[in-house]
This record gives C-alpha cells, structure tokens and sequence, in this order.
C-alpha cells in the first residue's frame, strides 16, 4: 500500500476538522423548504436569513425574544420594544411601510402581517423578496408562530425554549382557574377606548386572556371582533372589574360620574395595563394573563 506523505496527512487532517462539524451543524438547517403563513401563503426559504426586516411590533420582540436581534435590520416606527430595537433603521410606520428603504436594505427575510397583505406584502415579493406573514389570533396560534419563525431562521431550540416558558406559565394560571365555576368567575370590561367605549369580542386574544384569568367578558354579548358599549349597558351588566389600557380611557372611566353606581368602582377595582402586552402576539401575552389574572381573581393570584 502506498504511503501518505506525512505532510499530506497533516493537511488532509485539517481540511476534515474544519469541514465535517461545518456539515453536521448546518446541513439540516439550510435545506430549503416550503412552508405556509398565517395568510394561507406558500413561502420558499431557500436558507437562513442573515439580515431580517420587521413590519410589525409584534415580530420584532418576537425576534429578539429568539435571540435574532443583532440580524434585525430594518423596523417600523411603532417598534418600541426592547430598547435595542429603536436604533434600528426604521422602514416606515405600522402601515405606511416605505418599499425603497427595505430595497436599500436588501434583506434575505421580511416579517409582515395581516394589514400589509393587499399592498406592501404583493410589491415586496413582486421584487423578488422573501416575505412570511404572522398573524396570530389566539394564544396557541402565538405560540405557533413563535415555532414557525424559529424554523425559518435556524432558532428551533430557542423557540422550544420560549414556547415551553409560555406553556409552563399559562398552565400555572389555568390549573386554577379552569376549576371555578361560573359563580366564582368576575364580570370584566375591558375598555380599549372611551369615545365610544370600545372593548373586545369573543374572537379576541384578550377575551381568551379574561376568560383564562377567571373572568367573564362582558363584550361577549356583543359578539365578535371590537364592539361598542353604552353606559347604559355596562351599567346593566354591573363589571367587578374594568380593566383599561390607555391612560385617556382610565381617566374618563374614574370621571364619569354615571358609573358610580358600578361594583367595580365602589370597590376601586379599576385598573390600568400596558396595550403592548395584551395587544401584541409576542411572548410577553403571557405576563399579561398573570397580570390580568391578579387583577381578576387577587384572592387566588398574590
């Protein structure tokens, strides 16, 4: 048998240690698939992404919540959360997105969502970009996408990490409260706004949050989407508890003398939320149940 050059084998040694955990690590993750969006759209990913544009607030803390943050390249005016998210080149607001500054980008993934789909999401992918959109309406379709981005981006793990935390969380909340019954729930208005009041019907995220919490919406009478209730309703209905997410709306709910007569005033049981955390299908939507949860059934949650 002939013999390798010592010097040849040391090469050859080398060449192999460099390239075969190249091709364990990776191989797996670029093979390209097909995979279908909130919007029912097929999406090619031919490979990971390494510069991502966001076109809501909800995508990007989903990002950074994968760890992507430092391959987020373009966001929208609305992104506000983390912190690091504000330094980075803005694309345009939540609906008015400027095309020509995502081209001057030129990145390899655009995250849209519902509102984007008649116009920008058509233009984007007529130049030729990648663009999946998330549009999430209850907490498991949250989660869902959480494990949808994670595939598109190489971040299964994190993913599993996040959604897991999420579960664990939920069930927490869930393990109490699934147990009472309908006596034992709270009567909850959830005012989005005041002029006319406006609150949340049964196909919502935060009508799943009040019934998780151990509350009954009050909304849901009206049916789906955001509907509108008088005073004259809402006093009928008398909420223990009103829950609001705007600082405008708190202030004319504490003023109204009308409402008075409401258990939930004469037992000061009228609090104030932060909208990004119940709005937005991120990660956080769980800290938002314990929150909400505290608020609804304080002698339950400390």
């Amino acid at each position: 048998m002939k013999k390798i050059h010592p010097l040849w084998l040391s090469f050859l040694i080398a060449i192999l240690a460099f390239v075969l955990p190249v091709a364990g690590c990776t191989e797996d993750e670029l093979k390209p698939f097909t995979l279908i969006d909130d919007l029912g759209r097929e999406v090619y990913i031919i490979e990971i992404p390494s510069t991502i544009v966001s076109l809501a607030p909800s995508n990007t803390e989903l990002l950074y919540a994968l760890g992507l943050g430092d391959k987020v390249c373009g966001v929208t005016a609305s992104c506000n959360y983390p912190q690091q998210a504000t330094e980075k080149e803005i694309v345009g607001d939540f609906a008015e997105i400027d095309i020509e500054k995502i081209v001057a980008i030129n990145p390899d993934l655009i995250l849209a969502e519902d509102m984007h789909k008649y116009e920008v999401i058509p233009a984007l992918e007529e130049l030729g970009f990648t663009v999946v959109a998330l549009v999430p309406h209850n907490l498991q379709e949250v989660m869902d996408s959480i494990e949808l981005t994670g595939s598109l981006t190489g971040t299964q793990d994190e993913a599993t990490r996040v959604v897991e935390d999420m579960q664990q969380r939920i069930k927490a909340i869930t393990d109490v409260t699934d147990g009472l019954n309908e006596a034992e729930k709270v009567k909850v208005l959830y005012v989005l706004w005041h002029e006319p009041i406006m609150s949340v019907g049964t196909d919502t995220r935060i009508h799943e949050l009040i019934e998780k919490a151990g509350g009954i919406n009050i909304a849901a009478v009206a049916g789906e989407g955001y509907p509108t209730l008088t005073l004259e309703e809402i006093i009928n209905i008398n909420p223990e508890v009103i829950i609001v997410d705007s600082d405008a709306s708190l202030q004319f709910v504490l003023n109204e003398s009308r409402l008075e007569g409401v258990e939930a005033v004469i037992n000061d049981r009228i609090y104030s939320i932060n909208p990004d955390i119940t709005n937005r299908p991120t990660p956080r939507i769980a800290e938002a149940l314990e929150i909400m949860a505290e608020m609804i059934q304080p002698q339950l949650f400390d």
